[in-house]
């Protein structure tokens, strides 16, 4: 699969329960979209999706599961639980927080990416992450790659946005990682993406500029409404 990335775009199709899209087979029409659009993968959230979207499309797979837990800030496929149910769907790699915080169960990532290559040893996972030194970790925990993805959605980096001083963040993770780096979060327009490959990352996901019709109607009337105009 990260043969099959190198250099190109996944799109990540996802609606949440309260979001206008939130449907399997709707996933799955958005997965041919970006295929017919040249995408090279597809990021998807819940087995459910993943199913549709596999029997839908050609295209390599990134799964994940989001579940809020109490007590808790992780909730992108936060424990062993949610790794089993992506299994019985066969995504092409499972997608999971690799952050410093406090995981359900109190379970330590290092012992849960432990517990996974014990029941999963061919599975690929790729690590998302919000700062320096939990890329780092990540590398050292055998991730097979790191995503950008949490940079500015934790606590410690709210307020950041991927694309802050040209990519400054994702350039300081290229430099500091031999694990292939996946630049996800707040990429916004095809330069974006295309800075992101340019810099050094292995592939770029694009999520909301692509799939969330409301994310993107907000950003065309927030302009049209703002002071100045």
């Amino acid at each position: 699969m990260l043969t099959t990335v190198r250099g190109q775009l996944i799109v990540s199709c996802q609606a949440l329960d309260d979001e206008p899209l939130h449907s399997d087979f709707i996933m799955s029409r958005m997965a041919l979209a970006a295929l017919q659009g040249g995408a090279a993968g597809i990021r998807a959230n819940s087995a459910a999706d993943v199913k549709a979207i596999r029997a839908t499309v050609p295209l390599p797979v990134i799964g994940i599961i989001k579940r809020d837990y109490p007590a808790s800030d992780v909730y992108i496929t936060a424990t062993l639980a949610e790794v089993r149910e992506l299994m019985a769907v066969a995504p092409d790699m499972i997608a999971m927080d690799a952050t410093t915080r406090q995981r359900p169960g109190d379970m330590q990532l290092a012992a849960l990416v432990h517990r996974i290559r014990e029941e999963f040893p061919a599975l690929l996972l790729m690590a998302d992450i919000s700062t320096l030194e939990e890329a780092l970790n990540a590398q050292t925990l055998g991730f097979d790659c790191i995503g950008t993805t949490l940079h500015g959605y934790t606590q410690e980096t709210q307020g950041h946005k991927l694309w802050h001083d040209d990519f400054a963040f994702l350039r300081q993770v290229l430099a500091r990682c031999r694990t292939p780096v996946i630049a996800e979060g707040n990429v916004e327009t095809p330069e974006m993406a295309a800075r992101c490959l340019a810099l050094g990352a292995h592939a770029v996901v694009v999520g909301g500029a692509i799939t969330r019709p409301q994310q993107i109607t907000q950003r065309f009337t927030d302009a049209i409404h703002s002071p100045g105009r």
